[in-house]
């Protein structure tokens, strides 16, 4: 697995949670994958200063969920950012097509027409070695490298309305 190009060993430390509120919206379906990056998440809130009782798990039965769940954390107003989290492993048949494409678009929808940042942490694989591999313990977990995008987003848009 490629890690080539990410961040987040350069902002590891770099960002501050402190007093952020984030909601961490996680697919139940491949539950192995899905808590391990739920875990991920957590450890990056954790690592950079985000409380408990600043952050909010919900969990969804699958990807296909995902969107629809994000739009309604969104519109709460309660939260400075959403971190969406899944495994779609491809089958034998066109249905992981379907679903990641309804993922990725729905999500996509969702952050254009959000005023906080949704961020985008849904494996889509061939396989669950690949799964695996993606959602291990440390840096190369995407469940930490999603929560760390949203900590800089977060960062971006203060910086963005401050300037304004």
């Amino acid at each position: 697995m490629s890690t080539k190009g990410s961040p987040v060993e350069a902002r590891r430390g770099a960002v501050d949670a402190t007093g952020v509120r984030v909601a961490i919206v996680a697919a139940r379906f491949h539950a192995e994958i899905t808590d391990s990056l739920l875990a991920g998440a957590m450890a990056a809130l954790h690592e950079h200063g985000a409380s408990d009782a600043g952050i909010a798990v919900i969990r969804v039965p699958g990807a296909w969920e995902l969107p629809q769940t994000a739009a309604r954390v969104v519109a709460t107003g309660k939260y400075d950012a959403v971190v969406t989290l899944g495994c779609v492993i491809r089958g034998e048949t066109p249905h992981f097509d379907f679903v990641c494409q309804e993922a990725s678009l729905g999500l996509g929808a969702v952050a254009r027409d959000s005023a906080i940042p949704v961020l985008f942490g849904v494996l889509t694989t061939d396989d669950v070695i690949q799964a695996r591999a993606r959602a291990g313990a440390g840096r190369d977990n995407k469940g930490y490298e999603a929560a760390m995008a949203a900590l800089e987003m977060i960062a971006v848009y203060r910086s963005l309305q401050a300037g304004s």
